[in-house]
């Protein structure tokens, strides 16, 4: 189990490769591999493999996670006028998708669940 504040080792897909390559073509087991690579997780090995073997090399390459667009331009001190207005439209989307989902604003941006 992680404890607070742990950080995970970032596996690149070259890394990824490699060691389920040890697997599938030198024939060792997950056990033997992680062993070798100082790996505590030899489920996470075998998810590569199974991965690798259904869907190929290209299934090993991380997936970008989306992460909070509003957060490029709420740090910033000073933008651009298009910079403000793209700021403006995606603060604006993201209100008209609560609202659609039954949310309230108040005039000073909270928001409140509506029940009927």
């Amino acid at each position: 189990m992680a404890s607070k504040g742990q950080k995970f080792k970032h596996w690149s897909k070259e890394e990824k490769l490699r060691i389920v390559k040890k697997i599938v073509d030198e024939g060792k087991s997950s056990y033997q591999v992680a062993k070798e690579e100082s790996i505590s997780s030899t489920g996470m090995i075998r998810h590569w493999v199974k991965l690798y073997v259904k869907h190929g090399e290209n299934a090993l390459v991380n997936k970008k996670k989306p992460g909070n667009p509003l957060m490029k331009y709420s740090r910033r001190k000073i933008l651009t006028k298009e910079e403000e207005l793209e700021y403006e439209n995606m603060k604006l989307r993201i209100e008209n998708e609560l609202l659609k989902k039954g949310y309230l604003m108040k005039g000073d941006g909270t928001i409140v669940k509506f029940t009927k």
